[in-house]
């Protein structure tokens, strides 16, 4: 028999614990009150913020959202619209610098069924990827890898700011 690979993913039990469960609070309305390491956010702006997803496809999955409360690219105002299409730039640019991937996802998905995990407020998804990310682990397995803890993520992020 082969030896068995243990791979630890433990802070996933926080979402798998949730799934099915509406949050009390918007997390997006909730992150901006919280310290920047806390909260995992990369940048701050006047009308929208960068933060790293705490559930993330890849190293480096972050999200754009504005701090309004609102469903969709129709509701943001001029000023909204634009900080974040910045702010995704921004984080398009420190994530090359920070772990030079091969190319990158962008995207939003509005609406539960179009595999939204918080709906009712608009953010943006910034994946790095990589050649050959996709491997048996997510194809057969059903398990996406992250290779790096997002508070060591957080920290490179910022430092190419």
């Amino acid at each position: 028999m082969a030896e068995l690979d243990i791979l630890w993913a433990g802070w996933r039990s926080q979402y798998v614990q949730g799934l099915g469960q509406e949050a009390e609070e918007c997390i997006f309305c909730r992150l901006p009150g919280q310290d920047d390491e806390e909260g995992l956010i990369i940048r701050r702006g006047e009308h929208a913020f960068a933060v790293l997803n705490r559930y993330p496809y890849a190293t480096g999955h972050l999200m754009v959202g504005p701090y309004r409360h609102v469903a969709g690219p129709g509701d943001l105002d001029d000023d909204e619209r634009s900080e974040m299409w910045s702010l995704l730039a921004l984080g398009e640019e420190v994530a090359r610098r920070a772990f030079k991937p091969d190319g990158f996802n962008i995207g939003a998905n509005l609406g539960r069924v179009a595999g939204a995990g918080v709906p009712g407020h608009l953010h943006l998804h910034l994946v790095p990827r990589w050649a050959g990310d996709t491997n048996f682990m997510s194809v057969v397995g059903g398990t996406r890898v992250i290779p790096e803890d997002l508070a060591d993520t957080w920290t490179r992020l910022r430092a190419q700011l």
